[in-house]
């Protein structure tokens, strides 16, 4: 993990977002004490902040299958109780998906996970991430987001992460100044300006409302340059960390695309 913040401060990075571990599989290995001590070194000299850990994208907190229920539960508070001696400032979820079993019953326990998980006593901010609504993802919706949290009651350690693509292809346009507008309307209606603690800023290769969850490159997809200077200029959007979740193709593409979310800050607000 020490790699991430080199490789970070090469690109020019003042925040990141890593795996605790194997984003693709159930088991972890324990974290050693020299890999901690390292990390947290090179987190406060290269002045890092903030430090995100994504959770593995086998976790469905929505699940029936009772073994999966509770691996995705025990893995969540794994990856509170790393990101904790990680000195992490947040650990960022993907809800899960009801995969037609009925969205009251599975909001219940996405609710019941949350209360579990968090109940761990973690200084850690948690962040819900918006989905992009395929195959009965559940948080597509604001709304839907907003009821879970006033279920669980967690407070400030509850948060959202605001991913561009999921919220393009989930119906969410702001490729307009008005629909920009609209947008920031309904959330400050349904979760709350407070609660948004990051931004994943990442372009969508699918069409608006398609809940295709496809990222491409910014500016190469179909919400385009204009779209995110609309978002970005917006006094909503202003001020909050950004992580990129573009393709990597080639080791030249985290750069590019980082330069084109730069271009468009300083277009902005004079500087990035």
């Amino acid at each position: 993990m020490e790699k991430a913040v080199i490789r970070a401060k090469e690109l020019g990075c003042t925040a990141l977002q890593i795996f605790s571990r194997n984003p693709r599989g159930w088991q972890a290995a324990p974290l050693n004490v020299e890999g901690i001590i390292n990390f947290g070194y090179l987190i406060a000299e290269e002045d890092i902040e903030p430090v995100i850990i994504h959770t593995p994208y086998l976790l469905n907190l929505a699940s029936a299958d009772e073994q999966i229920y509770k691996k995705s539960i025990e893995a969540l508070i794994l990856d509170l109780h790393r990101a904790r001696l990680l000195g992490a400032n947040y650990v960022v979820t993907h809800i899960g998906s009801s995969k037609g079993q009925g969205g009251e019953i599975d909001l219940g326990r996405v609710i019941q996970a949350l209360k579990i998980a968090l109940d761990q006593k973690s200084a850690v901010r948690l962040l819900l991430e918006n989905g992009a609504g395929g195959g009965g993802e559940i948080g597509s919706s604001f709304e839907q987001i907003k009821i879970i949290m006033e279920e669980v009651k967690a407070g400030p350690r509850l948060g959202v992460c605001f991913d561009s693509c999921h919220a393009f292809v989930a119906g969410y346009d702001f490729r307009s100044k008005e629909k920009t507008k609209e947008l920031a309307k309904e959330i400050e209606r349904t979760v709350g300006s407070e609660s948004i603690g990051l931004l994943h800023i990442n372009d969508a290769a699918a069409d608006l409302g398609s809940h295709l969850d496809r990222h491409e490159h910014i500016g190469k997809g179909k919400i385009g340059i204009g779209g995110f200077h609309n978002l970005l200029a917006h006094p909503f959007f202003r001020g909050i960390p950004i992580i990129l979740e573009t393709p990597k193709r080639n080791p030249q593409d985290d750069g590019r695309n980082l330069k084109k979310i730069r271009q468009i800050l300083v277009s902005i607000y004079g500087k990035a």
